[in-house]
């Protein structure tokens, strides 16, 4: 089972002392209805082609902490606000970081602008173990198992003559689409180790998902299933009452998975980390 990674220390600092050279947090614009919002991970830093700038648009307190900490989001325990105040940030990196050292920079932001403080506590989880399906793995091989991560760009996306998203790099993206009954969401994915499928389908599934599939390769797929949206703020103009553009809308992740990827969900359970909030301000200090 994962477990909450250590900082590492730079030449000179402590794990308590490691800060961006310059960081600006604001609180994000409120979209227009019906804009196209991309809520996806932090963009460069360390191991990117602009390891010396970290951008992040429309960032969920939630997810920077989890990315600080290097946990998932059922590993998170805080208030709900936290999953829907929206933050745009710009972080310089000092030269030479790593990401374990960056992850310390996030954690002393955290507590610097927004007051945050946390403890850590073990907690029993319902968990599934991913294994490959008895009619075998349905998964496709990238092409490119060494592209870079995923950029967004303005603009609605392409998508080929199937609809189906492009992505230009690796890395995979939730579209969810009303419908009359229910939601359907899709996700398109490119270039992804098994272990980063398992991480991915543990945020839809709320608990941990330990892959134990074996599979040495990267990844391209599509998985289409029906959501669980209890409890998740939903963004602005979205209607149960819309069209469904889903090709093959219907089954729940567990049955998609083993449909869809040749994967198989199974249960289990175990004990792990998990992060408290304490305490944290949704107002952030100013720059």
């Amino acid at each position: 089972m994962a477990s909450v990674l250590a900082c590492l220390s730079v030449v000179g600092q402590t794990a308590d002392s490691l800060t961006f050279e310059v960081a600006s947090v604001k609180h994000s614009p409120v979209p227009e209805p019906g804009a196209r919002v991309f809520y996806g991970p932090p963009q460069g830093g360390p191991g990117t082609a602009d390891p010396g700038q970290i951008t992040w648009s429309s960032a969920a307190l939630r997810n920077m902490l989890m990315t600080a900490y290097d946990v998932q989001t059922y590993q998170v325990i805080g208030p709900d606000w936290m999953n829907t105040e929206r933050y745009d940030i710009v972080a310089k990196v000092p030269a030479g970081a790593t990401k374990a050292q960056v992850n310390g920079m996030w954690q002393n932001l955290l507590k610097e602008r927004f007051g945050m403080a946390v403890h850590h506590e073990l907690k029993d989880f319902q968990a599934d173990e991913m294994t490959i399906a008895k009619g075998g793995s349905k998964l496709k091989v990238t092409e490119d198992p060494n592209i870079e991560p995923l950029t967004p760009v303005a603009g609605p996306p392409r998508v080929n003559k199937d609809g189906v998203q492009q992505l230009n790099g690796s890395g995979a993206i939730v579209t969810i689409f009303p419908g009359a009954n229910a939601a359907t969401a899709r996700m398109v994915a490119r270039g992804l180790p098994t272990s980063d499928i398992a991480s991915r389908l543990a945020g839809y599934r709320r608990h941990p998902v330990i892959d134990k599939t074996g599979l040495p390769g990267k990844y391209d797929f599509v998985l289409e299933f029906t959501p669980d949206l209890s409890g998740i703020a939903l963004p602005a103009g979205f209607s149960t009452q819309d069209g469904n553009n889903a090709t093959d809308p219907g089954s729940d992740i567990v049955a998609a998975v083993e449909k869809q990827l040749g994967l198989k969900l199974t249960s289990t359970k175990g004990k792990l980390e998990v992060i408290v909030v304490d305490h944290a301000e949704k107002i952030p200090t100013a720059n």
